[in-house]
């Protein structure tokens, strides 16, 4: 998870400086302190998190995969401790997953189903009308987008015309070739997917495709942000993501522009660790100065809209991952990424 976790992190660090040079939050200074879960190995996860607790944490920040997460959110919210992720994108980060104490946590990612929705209005956009859906099953965030973009894509009156499912090598998948010669003999306007770069499977499916002659483009969420996967033969071609915000120097926003080199951001994601200090500080400043748990989870249920460096947040009892969020639309052509339009879902669809 490094290339999503390390720069939210050192995003939301240099956020907290620039605070604290301000006088931090209602005269309080704010302090970040980690604790290496090396690797996310459940049983130091978890020592991590009573360590920092017994530290006297006001508020739990998590890696940006539920799964990952869930031995830190189930200490941090037995313990009353608010929970929050920078980048999760699925609703579990919630009562959904954690039942009746998951009202203590919440993620500032883009809520799959709002994703895929926002992928499937820009791909109409676009003037495509057939698509092939290829599900990556190792992450349940990765199979609600693609869930999310049916769903969408069929409300909008588009053919799904075929659906395939594959498994990242770095989660002992073996069957990625098999898909791609599948998808090959497809008729689709584009192929829509949801992996990241980092697990392994999307090289290989974007060299295999262009290899065999296949130029169809390829739409993928925020987890194919990125440079730092490109095959260098044959060039990525044709390919598309939808990301919280460039990090490429291109973003309409300078202030994002200014924090990605910072940063040195390899993906938007990096947008995600400020956005989390933003929400937090209006959180605590709308619950009269308090850091207990329950009194911020109450007041960001009660988000609509609210600025952050990363957009405007909203969030809800039932949804306490952000959705409506304006997605910045970036293509890559001959290796080289550039930002073509922004994107914001106009339906949350139920998947």
């Amino acid at each position: 998870m490094a290339p999503f976790d390390g720069p939210a992190l050192a995003a939301a660090s240099l956020r907290v400086k620039q605070i604290n040079a301000k006088g931090g939050v209602s005269g309080r200074p704010l302090v970040i302190k980690t604790c290496d879960t090396q690797g996310n190995k459940p049983s130091i996860a978890k020592a991590c998190a009573l360590k920092l607790l017994g530290q006297g944490a006001n508020i739990m920040f998590t890696t940006c995969d539920v799964d990952y997460a869930a031995p830190v959110v189930q200490e941090t919210i037995n313990r009353g401790v608010l929970a929050v992720a920078p980048c999760i994108g699925t609703d579990q980060m919630g009562p959904k997953r954690f039942g009746a104490n998951g009202k203590l946590a919440f993620s500032f990612g883009n809520v799959a189903q709002d994703e895929g929705s926002a992928m499937a209005d820009f791909a109409w956009k676009k003037g495509w009308r057939k698509a092939a859906i290829a599900t990556d099953a190792v992450i349940v965030y990765f199979k609600n987008v693609t869930a999310a973009f049916q769903a969408r894509w069929k409300q909008l009156g588009g053919q799904v015309v075929a659906q395939e499912t594959y498994h990242d090598p770095t989660f002992g998948g073996s069957d990625v070739q098999n898909a791609i010669s599948r998808l090959n003999n497809d008729t689709a306007d584009v192929i829509v997917t949801s992996t990241a770069g980092a697990f392994g499977a999307l090289s290989t499916i974007m060299t295999g495709l262009r290899s065999l002659g296949n130029d169809t483009p390829v739409l993928n969420s925020w987890a194919g942000d990125g440079t730092y996967w490109l095959p260098k033969d044959p060039k990525v071609t044709n390919y598309w993501f939808v990301t919280f915000a460039s990090a490429f120097g291109n973003d309409p926003n300078p202030a994002v522009n200014k924090l990605a080199k910072q940063v040195k951001a390899g993906t938007g994601g990096f947008i995600t660790g400020p956005a989390a200090i933003d929400g937090v500080v209006t959180a605590i400043k709308r619950a009269g100065g308090s850091t207990n748990g329950a009194a911020l989870a109450a007041q960001m249920e009660k988000f609509k809209k609210v600025p952050t460096l990363s957009g405007l947040v909203s969030f809800s009892a039932k949804l306490h991952t952000v959705y409506g969020r304006q997605y910045r639309v970036i293509q890559i052509q001959n290796n080289i990424p550039r930002v073509v339009g922004t994107i914001t879902a106009k339906v949350v669809p139920h998947i």
